[in-house]
């Protein structure tokens, strides 16, 4: 199957149907930035509940930056692909100053996104963590797991798009998952899910922040 989604907002339109019973409770939607912002941003004007973001970011591979080996969250939370961990012969101390350095990029990200604004409660609610698609899908069992230390009412995952193995790993940690689309592909790419999937900037992200907020109040 090739493109599904114009761009990330009908993503998050389509999304938003699929999680009509969630309206009027006690729910928050946490984009997982940059691209599960938007997504996330119709979702919470359908359910009429607040939108906020979540930083979980991947442990890179250090001579391959683009693919990783698991993800951490600001709280430490870590998750790692065992597995690969074994297979790429990396020591607990490479591990651990690979984290530290994207710790601070999470922490930078945060800052950015969070300003003075206190990070949400989300104790006893009904979180629901967007992204605009799962690929090895850690970052999103990263979130989820940190989220769950908070004691919410319950783990939602909603996404566009995932890889059926993917779906099925999150599909541990969250009390619901929801996707559009599940692929049996084996070469899998968010990206080619989508007709238009511009990257974003940070200033976009705060942006779609603003307005949730405006709304909400």
């Amino acid at each position: 199957m090739g493109v599904i989604f114009k761009d990330r907002q009908e993503a998050g339109r389509q999304l938003a149907q699929r999680l009509l019973s969630y309206r009027g409770q006690d729910c928050i939607v946490l984009g997982i930035p940059r691209g599960g912002v938007p997504v996330g941003y119709d979702i919470s004007g359908e359910l009429s509940c607040p939108l906020d973001v979540i930083v979980p970011r991947k442990l890179p591979i250090p001579w391959s930056p683009e693919a990783g080996f698991g993800a951490i969250m600001l709280d430490g939370t870590r998750v790692l692909n065992a597995p690969m961990v074994r297979e790429l012969g990396l020591s607990e101390s490479q591990i651990d100053t690979i984290a530290a350095n994207v710790l601070g990029e999470v922490q930078r990200r945060q800052a950015a996104y969070r300003g003075s604004r206190p990070d949400p409660v989300l104790a006893g609610r009904t979180v629901i963590i967007v992204d605009d698609g799962l690929a090895t899908g850690y970052t999103m069992i990263a979130a989820a797991k940190a989220v769950r230390k908070q004691q919410p009412a319950a783990v939602v995952v909603a996404v566009p798009v995932s890889p059926r193995r993917s779906a099925a790993e999150v599909e541990k940690v969250a009390d619901r998952l929801v996707v559009i689309h599940i692929s049996n592909r084996l070469a899998f790419a968010v990206a080619s899910f989508y007709e238009e999937f511009p990257d974003m900037a940070d200033e976009e992200v705060i942006e779609y922040l603003s307005r949730a907020a405006e709304r909400h109040q």
